[in-house]
C-alpha cells in the first residue's frame, strides 16, 4: 500500500477548524505520529496553519466540501503553495456508531487519505473561478430582472390592461413608450395605441382594446417603481457583460469552438467555460464528464428488480445553461433537433 508520507487533514466550520498532521514516526518506520491542532478561520491564524504545516513539511493537505467554508482555507493554503485536496463528504464519510467530534472526524480523514482510498474533488484554477463569480450573478441578475417583469405584467393584469397579448416584447420600444405614457398620466387607448411603431401599427385596433381597461394613479406608481428596477438591473448587467468579456478573452478560442454548436450561443458558451473550464484533462472520458455534471442516471438494479434512481445533485448553473441551449435546439432543423423530437415523442419533453 502506498501511503502519502506526511498529510494534513482538515475538518472545517465557519469559525474554526481543526487540523490533524501525521507524519513517519522519528526511530520506527512502521509507526505513525499525529497531532491536532485547532485554528480560528481568520487570516492571521490561517498563516500560522501554513507556518506549522512548512515546519512538518506535509505534502498533501486535504478538506472536506462543507458549505462555502472550505474557500478561504482552501484558497489560501493553495496561495502558500501546498498540494490542496478538496473530497466529497459522501466518499469520506466515517463508519456508522462510532464515536463524531471535530477531532476524531480530522484524523480519520487523515487516515483515509494518506492510504489513497478517496480522490480529491475538481477545483478549478483561480481564472475561471473567477469568471465563474461574474456569469452566476450576471445569470442571478437576469433571473431576478425577469421576476420584475413578470410582476409588472400581473399588474397591468389586474388593472384590465391586456398589452401583453397583443405585444410580444412589452419592454420592447414601443411597448415601454406606451407605458411611461400610461405612467406620466395619458389613459386613452386611442392615443396610446397610435405609439405604436414600424410593423405593430397593424394592430392598431388590437391595441385600442388591449389598453383600455382602469389603469389609475395607484397602478401608476407600482408600475413606475418597476419600471426602475428593471433598468438598473439592465444596467448592472451590462456591467457584468462588459466584465465577462474581459475575463473570459483568454478563452475566447473555445468560446468560439462551442459557438460553432448549434444552439449554443456566445453568453452559453461563456457559462459552460466558466463552469466546466477549459481543461478536459481532468474528465478521461466524456462519459466522466457527463457523470460529474450529473445527467447520468445511477443503475440500481436488486434481485431482479429495478429501483427508482435519480442522477443526484449536480451543478444547478450548468444545468440552467444546457437547458437553455437544449429549449433553442429543440426548435432547429438539425439532426439534433430532430433527434430530440424523436427521443420526446417515446419519453416525453
Amino acid at each position: 500500500m502506498q501511503v502519502v508520507a506526511r498529510v494534513c487533514a482538515i475538518d472545517i466550520g465557519k469559525a474554526g477548524l481543526v487540523a490533524c498532521v501525521r507524519v513517519p514516526h522519528a526511530s520506527r518506520s512502521d509507526r505513525r505520529v499525529q497531532e491536532v491542532r485547532e485554528y480560528a478561520t481568520v487570516t492571521p491564524a490561517l498563516l500560522e496553519l501554513a507556518d506549522w504545516l512548512r515546519v512538518e513539511r506535509v505534502e498533501l493537505v486535504a478538506m472536506e466540501a462543507t458549505s462555502d467554508y472550505w474557500k478561504p482555507v482552501f484558497y489560501l493554503l493553495e496561495a502558500e503553495g501546498f498540494q490542496c485536496w478538496l473530497l466529497n463528504a459522501k466518499h469520506v464519510k466515517n463508519v456508522p456508531g462510532r464515536p463524531k467530534t471535530d477531532r476524531l472526524d480530522a484524523v480519520w480523514l487523515a487516515k483515509v487519505v494518506e492510504r489513497g482510498m478517496c480522490q480529491p474533488s475538481l477545483v478549478h484554477p483561480k481564472p475561471i473561478r473567477q469568471l465563474r463569480d461574474v456569469t452566476r450573478y450576471r445569470r442571478s441578475l437576469v433571473r431576478e430582472q425577469t421576476r420584475e417583469k413578470q410582476r409588472l405584467e400581473k399588474t397591468l393584469e389586474d388593472a384590465q390592461i391586456k398589452l401583453d397579448s397583443v405585444i410580444s416584447d412589452l419592454h420592447g420600444v414601443s411597448g415601454r413608450q406606451m407605458l411611461q405614457a400610461m405612467i406620466d398620466g395619458q389613459r386613452d387607448p386611442r392615443v396610446l395605441a397610435e405609439m405604436a411603431r414600424t410593423s405593430m401599427r397593424r394592430k392598431i385596433p388590437q391595441l385600442r382594446e388591449a389598453l383600455t381597461g382602469h389603469f389609475d394613479d395607484h397602478h401608476a406608481f407600482i408600475c413606475a417603481t418597476m419600471l426602475r428596477r428593471i433598468d438598473a438591473l439592465a444596467a448592472d448587467i451590462a456591467e457584468l457583460d462588459a466584465k465577462v468579456e474581459e475575463l473570459i478573452a483568454p478563452f475566447a478560442q473555445a468560446v468560439a469552438k462551442l459557438d460553432e454548436i448549434t444552439g449554443v450561443g456566445v453568453r452559453s458558451a461563456q457559462e459552460i467555460i466558466a463552469e466546466i473550464g477549459v481543461d478536459m484533462a481532468v474528465f478521461p472520458t466524456a462519459a466522466h464528464l457527463v457523470s460529474w455534471a450529473k445527467f447520468s442516471p445511477i443503475d440500481a438494479t436488486s434481485a431482479g428488480r429495478k429501483k427508482g434512481n435519480s442522477t443526484g445533485k449536480g451543478n444547478g448553473w450548468l444545468a440552467g445553461a444546457l437547458g437553455e441551449v437544449v429549449a433553442g435546439l429543440a426548435r432547429t432543423n438539425t439532426f439534433l433537433g430532430e433527434r430530440y423530437r424523436r427521443l420526446a415523442r417515446r419519453r416525453g419533453k
